[in-house]
């Protein structure tokens, strides 16, 4: 029994991703592994996602020197040490209503010969995933996602090393906002889910926390700010979500452009606070985006370790026959969910157990039921 797995990245990019791979390949190809003496098994990267398998041209050498990259463990030996995802990704939506190509993906998945196929992505890319499956490809899923938003499983690739990078970030700018007695406001990726602004923004040490699962009130995080620095502090820091907004406000979007998932492109709205909150304040309030930065740089040793875990039990899944399921971390253990569970509802900040709507930054109970904030 031959199994040609094809492997494929989609949508943002993160660290964690090249972990995957390596791993998929290594546990596929490990000669130390006992198995059925009739069974092979080859991997096959495919570029940019699942634009790879839109263009390919299963009969043309060309687009499949393009498209594709045959996989072996020395062409991966050292790819977990680097963050993003040396196949390509891309957003591309086979399913997409306006310019639905799914037919012709299918037909490339046939041509290429492709018994299975592994997906690395978030809500997005498994949701192509669960409709590919549901058409009967065998398709398997691994949850990555910096928003960290992806349900049923506790950690999704790319969110260690992005909170690593905010907090690193918060603590230089803390140099000069002191130096120059200013407020910071500082804009972070999360377009539903407020994980990334709370946990970053807790371990950086915000003062103030603004996230897409509670509207804020921008006066009252002006008077907040005020008290602070009534009290004798010189600088703030705030750590605001790309998709939160102020109370009776909309999301700020960078412009009307959409994906081809329907997303428009968030951003914004750091600027927009900064300018809101110097009026409001008196004090000199500059805004910071670190945008494409959280993505970037070399993976965390949690992300490089999450990586292989995933990447092994995905290929374990294959070879049990157990297709249309994702990968999960849940209660310290590594599992499997199903596709549709994963993708059906996104995993949002829990305002009553994590969120101080009073001091808009983390709670501070945990245990005790007679603290309530």
């Amino acid at each position: 029994m031959h199994h040609k797995i094809g492997i494929l990245t989609g949508g943002g990019d993160c660290a964690g991703l090249n972990s995957a791979i390596k791993w998929v390949v290594k546990t596929a190809l490990d000669p130390y592994l006992s198995r059925n003496g009739d069974m092979t098994l080859e991997v096959v990267g495919i570029r940019d996602g699942w634009k790879g398998l839109v263009e390919v041209d299963p009969s043309d050498p060309t687009s499949l020197a393009r498209w594709t990259q045959p996989l072996d463990e020395l062409i991966v030996r050292t790819w977990d040490r680097y963050g993003g995802t040396n196949l390509g990704t891309s957003r591309t939506n086979p399913f997409n209503p306006k310019d639905d190509k799914s037919a012709k993906c299918l037909a490339n998945i046939e041509g290429l010969g492709l018994t299975s196929i592994v997906a690395i992505g978030g809500e997005d890319t498994l949701s192509v995933a669960h409709k590919l499956y549901n058409l009967g490809q065998k398709v398997v899923g691994i949850p990555k996602t910096i928003d960290r938003d992806l349900n049923v499983t506790d950690y999704t690739l790319g969110y260690d090393t992005a909170l690593n990078v905010i907090t690193e970030e918060v603590d230089r700018l803390r140099t000069t906002a002191g130096s120059h007695n200013r407020i910071f406001v500082v804009e972070v990726m999360g377009r539903h889910a407020g994980w990334l602004a709370l946990e970053g923004g807790q371990a950086a040490g915000a003062h103030i926390i603004l996230i897409p699962e509670h509207d804020f009130d921008t006066a009252k995080v002006a008077e907040l700010l005020q008290k602070r620095r009534a009290a004798g502090v010189r600088y703030d820091v705030v750590v605001v979500s790309e998709g939160a907004k102020a109370r009776g406000g909309e999301e700020v979007y960078l412009s009307d452009k959409t994906d081809g998932f329907g997303h428009k492109v968030l951003g914004g709205i750091g600027n927009a606070l900064a300018k809101d909150l110097e009026r409001l304040t008196g004090f000199e309030t500059r805004h910071v985006v670190l945008s494409h930065i959280q993505r970037g740089g070399s993976p965390t040793s949690r992300d490089r370790l999450m990586g292989r875990y995933f990447g092994i039990a995905a290929v374990d899944l294959i070879l049990e026959e157990d297709f249309g399921r994702m990968v999960a971390y849940r209660n310290g253990e590594i599992t499997s969910v199903a596709l549709k569970q994963a993708i059906e509802r996104l995993f949002l900040v829990d305002i009553d157990r994590y969120y101080d709507t009073e001091r808009y930054n983390g709670r501070r109970s945990s245990l005790s039921s007679y603290l309530k904030v």
